[in-house]
């Protein structure tokens, strides 16, 4: 793998493709985003195989879903995943929408930057807001602010929609992020995150009991095949990606636990798909159902303490809490340390006060 690649290993360019393609796009107007021709010497080769090398970051998981959405074209008509492609075959992906060219326009956003120097910033990201521009997030996200932020730098003053990016959060998310500020960082730590020698801890709150102090949870990830905006994990080890996810409990509080999660990949929702896996789901991840209640009573009382929370933490309960790295030029491990938001601190304290006025009665 190229080190162009080691960016954003949990991510491709056709995300966008499979999470917002619609499930009949017949008699809609079509847009051409990627075309190629095949060589006159071209064998016969399947598609997902024949576009994969082709399209930057791609994985032919992501072709094949693409498929499966009617995205995929050879010579005018949709094919499946497996067509052969053949010398001379004009193969495109289409969409309903017309392709843009990403501007990054610097935004006057404030930034909670809990370190800087000449190579790298590390920054405390809020919830709410998306990392780098894309399809219906053209501004406000984290990349418009950093190129306000850092406008003289020649990384970001490119046409590159993710300058200095190595890895990323969800937009829901909160917690910290570094961000390279020189080419030569930025592949340097992209080296690290791919070969998984930089650390994170996140602390989420789940629903239900957590059994175990400490576990582990392996499972391949991948795009759900019943619902192209949610993640899974495959049983299947020729589907997905690898990952792996240490936790341990930090605090019991009824019918909700807050928990340590260590990664050591960096897949797509991967915290939040692998402890709905095991049965505990993020508390208020709507993605992934759990704005609903799943544990406790039935007693109207209840229902609105959980309301409640809902509305004090409007937003999957998850914080990246800390990040370490070894600095690009210095050689020294760095790590960082980021409290707690106050959305996820005050329904804490709820459940905790909960709990006192359940046991004293």
């Amino acid at each position: 793998m190229s080190i162009e690649n080691l960016n954003f290993e949990e991510t491709d360019d056709l995300d966008e493709i499979i999470e917002l393609a619609d499930e009949n796009q017949t008699g809609k107007e079509r847009f051409e985003h990627y075309r190629f021709v095949a060589d006159a010497g071209q064998s016969p080769l399947r598609i997902d195989k024949f576009l994969v090398n082709r399209i930057e970051n791609a994985s032919r998981n992501k072709i094949q879903e693409a498929a499966s959405a009617g995205c995929l074209l050879a010579n005018g008509n949709t094919v499946k995943a497996s067509y052969k492609v053949k010398p001379g075959d004009v193969i495109t992906i289409e969409m309903t929408w017309p392709p843009r060219e990403i501007e990054i326009i610097p935004e006057d956003i404030p930034l909670d930057i809990v370190y800087e120097d000449d190579q790298l910033i590390v920054v405390n990201k809020v919830p709410g807001m998306v990392v780098h521009p894309g399809y219906g997030n053209y501004s406000g996200t984290l990349v418009n602010a950093l190129a306000w932020h850092l406008k003289d730098l020649p990384l970001f003053q490119s046409k590159d929609p993710r300058p200095g990016l190595v890895h990323r959060i969800d937009k829901d998310t909160s917690g910290l992020l570094v961000v390279a500020k020189t080419e030569q960082a930025k592949t340097h730590l992209a080296k690290q995150f791919f070969n998984k020698t930089s650390t994170r801890t996140y602390q989420a709150i789940v629903w239900g009991t957590v059994k175990d102090e400490q576990g582990t949870i392996k499972g391949n990830i991948g795009r759900s095949l019943r619902d192209r905006k949610q993640m899974t994990v495959f049983t299947d080890d020729t589907m997905g990606k690898p990952a792996v996810t240490h936790y341990k409990v930090l605090e019991r509080l009824g019918y909700v636990t807050l928990l340590e999660c260590r990664l050591e990949t960096g897949r797509t929702h991967q915290i939040r798909v692998h402890l709905k896996h095991i049965g505990h789901t993020l508390f208020n991840d709507e993605r992934y159902g759990g704005n609903q209640i799943l544990k406790g009573t039935t007693f109207t009382k209840y229902r609105q303490f959980v309301k409640n929370c809902f509305s004090l933490l409007p937003r999957q309960a998850l914080h990246a809490k800390t990040l370490g790295f070894e600095h690009p030029t210095t050689g020294k491990f760095m790590e960082f340390d980021t409290p707690l938001p106050d959305d996820m601190t005050n329904v804490i304290d709820k459940w905790r006060n909960y709990i006192a006025g359940r046991e004293a009665e």
